[in-house]
């Protein structure tokens, strides 16, 4: 053996009873469980490590992040390997940077600059790719071919899709420009994607009707994929774009992830027992449904994304033209204070709800960490009049949380069988949503040890084998022989996010020790300097 874990409590991903165990470890994979009362010799190994006191699982799978250029840019990536997790399904919200060609590219990175940094300029990282195979290439060499920090999965991004063959126009697809997606949807799941996401309260993904969206998905169900929208809403008409998700897949015979699953806004509060209904309903008569969630209320995006769909129109040079217009930017504020926009989820927007977390423009800085009604207030201006300003000056780049969540809900959904955790982690911007450092440890130490809400047995399951089977990946999620050796070692006493909302990017406590495939990532709670993380990729064909 090369290690072995000796004496550790483990929680072996299944939601079953915990139980103690040597572990040992052999060539990236775990060779041999010898659990106590077993009888036999105990494991031996080239190097043993006592785990008494610790509880031993397999590695988190983050079902919902943004590091798609984090990991290229940071080898260290502390933010997820400190949390314990050992892979991130990227890609999402159906905007990200493969497939494209160069003009694509050079939109999707103005457009989601707020989310990953990576705008037009900067140098941080070499965009040498254009498929997603390509991209997934990249991250197999990540820094001087030695791999990046954890491993990733990838989602075919619908948005980006879509902008590379029908533009930024508000109308249904052509013929020949359906096809060329369904072509691009094909080719990279044939080069390793393990399904696709959709953002559709971002555009251009948005302007893809249910006919268009169920083409895409019956691709991706002939490579065993599956479908993971950001839906139409997450405010008013909640329950409908959930029913319509739902609706959609299942005629288009394809698998259906549900991204951060939640219920918000003052229309939806106490409303999750709607939602879960409507989920058992499907799931009984044979629908394949998952969710993810994030153990929060607040939820994080970009400013620029709570703008009428129409004003987004023509990609990001003809927003700012709008923006500058007097005409056109009084009509874009009737329709977010007054009319509901549908980038902010149908509902008027509550100024004091929304707090500028982060910008790319230094001179900007003071806005951080204030709500848009307190900075127009220091300044003796309205808030539409703030918030177009900022928007005007760092060029759309402005990312916010946005307070409308309810810890009932919260509770409600991450309770379900099908549930798994997934951060929505945005690590960009001088206050980061807290989330980005501390869901993992956030679900152990608050929600299973502190408030009981679900066993630990059964929140490292959530974490764990539940993405995994969604993921359709056969040697991760769980304990067990012959496994890869990703694992987390921690102290069931004492982990906790160690990220706030005032201070988001302090890392978690109680979690020593982080392995993938049988390398330590983080050792006595320390980051090494181990990239032992690849892409994960779909096998290969139909």
């Amino acid at each position: 053996m090369d290690l072995v874990l000796r004496d550790a409590r483990v929680i072996d991903g299944t939601g079953g009873p915990s139980y103690r165990a040597d572990v040992g470890l052999t060539d990236g994979r775990i060779a041999a469980i010898r659990a106590e009362g077993a009888g036999g010799a105990r494991l031996g190994g080239a190097r043993v490590l006592d785990a008494d006191g610790l509880v031993l699982s397999p590695g988190f799978i983050d079902m919902h992040a943004h590091s798609d250029l984090a990991l290229l840019r940071d080898p260290d990536h502390s933010a997820k390997a400190a949390q314990g997790v050992t892979l991130e399904v990227i890609g999402q919200d159906g905007l990200s940077y493969a497939p494209v060609d160069d003009r694509t590219l050079a939109e999707v990175r103005r457009t989601i600059t707020g989310w990953n940094g990576g705008a037009p300029g900067d140098t941080g990282v070499d965009f040498d790719w254009r498929t997603v195979g390509e991209y997934l290439d990249r991250l197999d060499h990540g820094f001087d071919g030695r791999g990046i920090a954890v491993n990733a999965a990838y989602l075919i991004p619908q948005g980006t899709v879509r902008m590379y063959a029908v533009g930024w126009d508000d109308r249904p697809a052509t013929d020949a420009e359906l096809t060329r997606m369904k072509r691009l949807v094909a080719e990279s799941m044939e080069q390793g994607a393990v399904g696709m996401s959709s953002g559709l309260t971002y555009t251009p993904g948005m302007y893809a009707n249910d006919a268009e969206l169920t083409e895409l998905c019956r691709v991706v169900a002939e490579y065993d994929g599956y479908y993971c929208p950001h839906h139409r809403s997450y405010g008013a008409g909640a329950l409908q774009a959930y029913d319509e998700m739902v609706t959609l897949t299942r005629h288009a015979g394809c698998a259906l992830h549900l991204a951060h699953a939640t219920m918000n806004f003052g229309v939806n509060k106490g409303k999750a027992p709607e939602l879960l209904a409507l989920l058992d309903r499907a799931l009984e008569t044979g629908a394949d449904i998952s969710l993810d969630t994030y153990p929060y209320t607040p939820g994080c995006t970009t400013l620029v994304a709570m703008l009428p769909s129409w004003a987004n129109e023509g990609g990001p040079d003809t927003v700012l033209e709008r923006l500058r217009d007097d005409t056109a930017a009084e009509r874009i504020r009737h329709h977010l204070e007054v009319v509901g926009s549908d980038g902010c989820h149908g509902v008027p927007i509550e100024w004091d709800t929304i707090e500028i977390s982060g910008v790319s423009a230094p001179e900007l800085a003071d806005h951080v960490g204030r709500t848009v009604a307190e900075s127009a207030g220091a300044r003796g201006e309205s808030p539409w009049t703030t918030a177009r300003r900022l928007l005007i000056d760092d060029r759309l780049a402005p990312t916010i949380l946005q307070h409308v969540g309810h810890e009932e809900n919260v509770r409600a959904i991450m309770r379900h069988r099908v549930h798994t955790g997934g951060s929505d982690g945005i690590l960009q911007g001088a206050k980061p949503h807290p989330r980005a450092y501390g869901t993992f440890p956030q679900y152990l130490g608050r929600y299973a040890r502190d408030l009981g809400v679900l066993s630990l047995e059964e929140c490292v399951a959530h974490l764990t084998s539940r993405p995994a089977a969604r993921l359709r990946l056969p040697d991760r999620g769980l304990v067990r022989e012959g496994y890869r050796a990703d694992l987390v070692l921690f102290d069931p006493a004492t982990v906790a996010a160690g990220s706030t909302f005032a201070s988001p990017r302090v890392l978690p406590t109680g979690i020593p020790y982080v392995l993938i495939d049988g390398r330590f990532v983080i050792e006595d709670g320390r980051r090494t300097d181990v990239l032992a993380g690849r892409s994960v990729r779909r096998t290969p064909g139909r």
